[in-house]
């Protein structure tokens, strides 16, 4: 009994990842990774006061962020319609997307494997993730109203 219990549950589970929404959950991804970076941001611009294990704490969750995205189950064929801002480009150019995705993953990894010991490190490492955002959003995004 316990088995098929175990079991059913599995395919139901199953079946609710397949019906999620692909455009939805994107949007949940880069909604908290605006949170994330938002954070990161105002302690490198001063507004707020460094403090390394903080800092480091949100760059790792940055990194669960990053690692979370799954272009090709988050931008499958069809995904390219209906409440998104994902740019047509994104399947037009599925290799440079990912590469670009690579690259902002990769950048994030090498900040948490740095440990910014200070503002100024905090800062070089906020403009190479900042400058990895800004290729997505100007070549992959459809700029809002």
């Amino acid at each position: 009994m316990r088995k098929l219990v175990i079991a059913i549950s599995m395919l139901a589970l199953a079946a609710s990842a397949a019906l999620a929404d692909p455009i939805l959950d994107r949007q949940a991804l880069m909604k908290e990774r605006g949170k994330i970076v938002g954070g990161i941001s105002k302690v490198a611009k001063g507004e707020e006061p460094f403090d390394a294990a903080a800092v480091l704490t949100q760059l790792q969750a940055l990194q669960a962020n990053a690692e979370k995205i799954d272009v090709d189950a988050l931008f499958p064929a069809g995904s390219d319609t209906g409440d998104t801002t994902a740019a047509p480009k994104i399947w037009e150019d599925m290799a440079g997307f990912k590469a670009a995705n690579d690259k902002y993953v990769a950048d994030v990894k090498a900040a948490v494997a740095a440990a910014p010991a200070d503002v100024d490190a905090l800062k070089a490492q906020v403009g190479a993730i900042g400058s990895d955002c800004g290729t997505c959003h100007q070549g992959y995004r459809v700029k809002k109203g």
